[in-house]
Parts: C-alpha cells; structure tokens; sequence
C-alpha cells in the first residue's frame, strides 16, 4: 500500500512538470526555439511557456509565478472569488492583461487581453486578430446564445470574445464565468 501511494505521488509531480512527454490527446507544451523567446509567454490550451519552463494547467503556483515574474514584472493585483462555478478561484493580474486563474494553489486557467508582443497565445488568433481572419482560422465556431457577448471557441480548449470587429479577450481552462 506504502509503494502504491508513493507511486502516486511520484506521477502527480510529474503530471504539473514538462517532462517533454504530453499527457496522451494533448499537443507538447513547449513549442519549438523559434516560436518561444526567453523573454515571452506563450498561452496555450493547456497552459502556459514562460521563456523556456513549461506549465500544464495542475502546475504549482509559486512555480508559474516565479517563471513569470523575470518577463512580466510583480502582479498588477492579487484577488479571489468565493463564488466561482468552479469553486473558489484565486487570480494573478498583470499590467497588460494577463489574468492567470488558481483552485487549490494550482493553475487551472487563463485569461488574456494582453495585445503585446511579449504574451502571445499559441495559433494565428491574438488580440486585435479581425473577425473576419478569426472567423477562417482552424476550429473556430460562434458560442451562439453566449450571455456573455459576442464569444466564440477555437477547437476545444481556447475561447474568446469580439467587441466591433477585433477579438479582445482569449481564455483557456477554469474561469469565474457567470452565465
């Protein structure tokens, strides 16, 4: 019983870490050289690169922050909601945009309005993308009914938001949502 609960233990480390295996069904986490400079933070549908450290969501938080504070700086603000869908969420907020969102001391999810050059997320849809281009990219489909506005979901890990003719917002993973 001892060698079975160390056992588990040992794969629950290695599921928040980039070992450079993905769990199966899901793409590689840390993307080739080119497409992550040290100083850049890509999101992704399953989490995030901080230059070259790699978070699947389930990561620890002090981790994340620590890969993140050398590109983006200290938090703009630190909060919590006791009445997420999900169940209590703390959130990370950094100047630019960037909200990261924690249950448990974990990451679960991620929010971004953050146009800049140094977060980006994965694919050709950023902020500011056209919904014309958005709209023809790989996996896009309306969220019809949203009663959060104008949303849509690329494939089955990444949503966002329009407002006009631009996207504004992109999200993966938990979200304090109220629909």
């Amino acid at each position: 019983m001892r060698r079975l609960g160390l056992a588990l233990l040992a794969s629950l480390a290695f599921t928040a870490c980039d070992n450079g295996v993905s769990p199966p069904g899901q793409e590689p986490l840390r993307p080739s050289a080119p497409d992550v400079a040290e100083g850049e933070v890509m999101l992704r549908g399953q989490g995030l690169v901080a230059g070259s450290e790699a978070f699947y969501f389930a990561a620890g938080r002090m981790e994340v922050e620590a890969a993140l504070q050398p590109i983006l700086g200290e938090p703009a603000s630190v909060s919590e909601n006791p009445e997420c869908g999900p169940g209590e969420m703390q959130f990370i907020e950094y100047s630019g945009g960037l909200i990261l969102n924690f249950q448990r001391g974990n990451l679960v999810g991620w929010n971004s309005r953050d146009g800049s050059e140094v977060v980006r997320v994965l694919g050709d849809v950023q902020i500011g993308t056209e919904r014309s281009a958005a709209q023809d990219a790989k996996g896009f489909a309306a969220i019809e009914g949203s009663t959060l506005g104008d949303e849509f979901a690329l494939g089955n890990a990444t949503g966002g938001f329009f407002e006009g003719d631009a996207v504004v917002m992109l999200y993966a993973g938990a979200q304090c949502f109220f629909r």
